[in-house]
C-alpha cells in the first residue's frame, strides 16, 4: 500500500461549458507507470465524493481522476439554466476532457509530472456517474445520435448504474429522457457492480434494473452482485454520509479489493489479480456477494 497525495482543485480550460473543468487528482507519492481511473460522480455530488474508492485505488497503485460535474450541488446550476437539458452531454464531455487533459493534470501536481501511463486508462462511476462512464465504453443513449466511445479506455467499473429505459416511472419519463441507455454496442470490458436490494424510484423494476449493463452490454463483462447493498453500496460516497441508507464498513472492503483487482487485471498490471479475488469470494462461507462473467 502506498503512502497518497490528493490536490484540489486541478482546473482544465473548457471552452464551451460555460466554466472550466475542476478535478481532484489522487495519486501515491512514489512510482511510475501509474495506470489512470476516471471517475464520474452520482447526481449531485463533487470531485469531494467518494474517498473510500479515490484513496483506496491511489494507494494500490493508481491515478485517480475525479472531474466535477455541471450538476454537482457544490456549482448550484440553475434549473432554468440553458445547460441543463443537455448535462448528460456535458457529463461525457467531462469525462474525455479529464484524459485529453492528462498532460496539463500532470503538471499541474506536484511530483506527479512523467508518472502517469496514458496506454492504461478506465472509467468508473456511480449511478448517474455510471452512465456517464458507460458512454466512453460505447454505450449510447437510445434515439440520440453520435457515438462517444473513446478506444483510450480500455476497462471500466460501473456501480448502480441505470438500466435501460425501457420500463422508467412516469416521473422518470418526463424529466430525464437521457436515460434511455442502449447497451448493444458496449463492447469494451466492464465490470457491472449492483445491490439486491437496490429499489430505485426511476423504474418500475425492481433491483435487476441495475444488472442491465452487464446482461444487455455486448463483450466480456463481469457482475458483481452485493447481497443486501442498496444503491450506495454500503457507503462508497464516504462515511457517515447521511444518502448512505445501507451503511456497511465490509461491504465497502469487499467493493474495495474486488474492484482493484478488477482494474489490475484488465489493465494489464496484475494478470492473477482478478482471478485470485474471484476464487477467495467463492470460498467464503458467508460471502456478501457473487460474480458471474460472460
Amino acid at each position: 500500500m502506498h503512502t497518497i497525495v490528493s490536490a484540489r482543485p486541478v482546473v482544465l480550460p473548457s471552452p464551451g461549458r460555460g466554466e472550466d473543468l475542476q478535478a481532484r487528482v489522487t495519486a501515491p507519492v512514489t512510482g511510475r507507470d501509474l495506470p489512470v481511473i476516471v471517475f464520474s460522480h452520482g447526481f449531485g455530488w463533487s470531485m469531494d465524493g467518494y474517498a473510500p474508492l479515490a484513496d483506496h485505488w491511489a494507494a494500490h497503485g493508481f491515478a485517480v481522476i475525479q472531474p466535477t460535474h455541471l450538476d454537482s450541488r457544490t456549482l448550484n446550476l440553475a434549473p432554468d439554466d440553458p445547460r441543463t437539458p443537455e448535462i448528460w452531454r456535458f457529463r461525457v464531455d467531462d469525462l474525455i476532457g479529464a484524459i485529453d487533459g492528462l498532460d496539463a493534470l500532470e503538471a499541474a501536481v506536484p511530483g506527479l509530472a512523467g508518472r502517469l501511463d496514458p496506454t492504461r486508462v478506465a472509467v468508473a462511476g456511480h449511478s448517474w456517474g455510471g452512465q456517464s462512464a458507460s458512454m466512453l465504453l460505447g454505450a449510447r443513449v437510445a434515439g440520440e445520435p453520435g457515438d462517444r466511445t473513446d478506444k483510450r479506455v480500455t476497462a471500466g467499473v460501473l456501480l448502480a448504474a441505470p438500466g435501460s429505459g425501457d420500463e422508467l416511472t412516469p416521473f422518470a419519463t418526463e424529466h430525464l429522457p437521457f436515460m434511455k441507455p442502449d447497451f448493444a454496442h458496449m463492447t469494451t470490458p466492464a465490470l457491472v457492480v449492483a445491490g439486491d436490494h437496490d429499489q430505485s424510484h426511476l423504474t418500475t423494476r425492481g433491483p435487476d434494473w441495475f444488472t442491465d449493463p452487464y446482461t444487455l452490454g455486448a463483450g466480456p463483462k463481469a457482475l458483481l452482485t452485493l447481497f443486501g447493498a442498496e444503491h450506495s453500496l454500503g457507503g462508497i460516497v464516504g462515511t457517515t454520509v447521511t444518502e448512505t441508507t445501507d451503511e456497511n464498513p465490509a461491504r465497502v472492503t469487499l467493493l474495495q479489493k474486488l474492484t482493484t483487482a478488477y482494474l489490475r487485471t484488465a489493465l494489464g498490471v496484475d494478470e492473477e489479480a482478478w482471478p485470485t479475488a474471484r476464487k477467495e469470494l467463492a470460498a467464503e462461507t458467508e460471502p456478501l456477494g457473487s460474480i458471474t462473467a460472460k
